[in-house]
């Protein structure tokens, strides 16, 4: 069952507002996803002194269309070093944990319920990091993908398990965003809701990176070269960091069991 979470507070649109997220964790299904939907914030509020934990739950091991080049093994061990660079070049206060313990979550397969192990590891995970603000995807996963509509749903899962649970925003689009950049970001697993675009009096971080968090956040995502080297070639520098400047977050549905 769910309700929706009314605005309490204004929308987030300067890096200095970011500060107003406080302690935040991000739950995400690949390395990169990130970076790429909450680079900027993360960087703001590490910058502002508050703590940030990024929660990625698999290795991203299936993440390319070379698997001759790089073979899953192999492209997991370079995607779980990549992403510690990237956050290293967004604030070196950021902290990183891989979900599975002693095992890795395989990529591209993810499912909505992962089991009692899984939601344990996550609930316990934000009780001890107690974060004041969760970001991570909603259950259309942006581009309509199987493990990120999956993390959504485990963030749903732990947090019914919290006392006092913290507020939850999910990654989303706008119509401007998609009418100038969605056609080379492709939807996947032939979602009919991928980027759906969320209306602008719905958001509640509507961030336009420039200066120097923007160029921060470039070459985040340029230290997951496995990922990132090609579509900015394909796009051009200028297009792709256009592209990549805005941040945008609606309020999760509150969960009730």
């Amino acid at each position: 069952m769910t309700a929706t979470a009314p605005a309490t507070a204004p929308t987030v649109t300067t890096t200095d507002a970011v500060a107003r997220l406080g302690t935040i964790v991000g739950v995400w299904a690949h390395p990169d996803d990130e970076a790429y939907l909450s680079a900027g914030v993360l960087a703001a509020a590490a910058a502002a002194g508050h703590r940030v934990v990024v929660v990625t739950a698999t290795r991203g091991e299936h993440g390319t269309d070379d698997p001759g080049r790089y073979p899953p093994a192999q492209l997991a061990g370079v995607r779980a070093v990549e992403i510690v660079d990237s956050l290293a070049a967004l604030h070196p206060a950021i902290e990183h944990r891989f979900l599975g313990r002693g095992c890795c979550h395989l990529d591209g397969a993810l499912r909505p319920d992962p089991g009692t192990a899984t939601v344990d590891e996550l609930a316990a995970l934000l009780v001890e990091v107690a974060p004041d603000t969760v970001l991570t995807f909603g259950p259309d996963g942006i581009t309509g993908h199987g493990d990120h509509r999956a993390v959504s749903a485990w963030v749903d899962h732990a947090v019914r398990r919290l006392a006092a649970p913290p507020r939850v925003l999910h990654a989303a689009v706008t119509e401007a965003w998609v009418a100038r950049f969605g056609e080379f970001v492709e939807p996947m697993d032939d979602s009919d809701d991928a980027f759906a675009p969320c209306p602008s009096d719905e958001l509640v971080v509507d961030l336009e990176l420039t200066g120097d968090l923007l160029e921060r956040k470039v070459a985040a995502l340029r230290a997951q070269a496995s990922q990132t080297v090609a579509l900015e070639a394909a796009v051009g520098e200028a297009r792709y960091r256009d592209s990549v400047a805005g941040e945008y977050f609606r309020p999760a549905p509150l969960v009730t069991s």
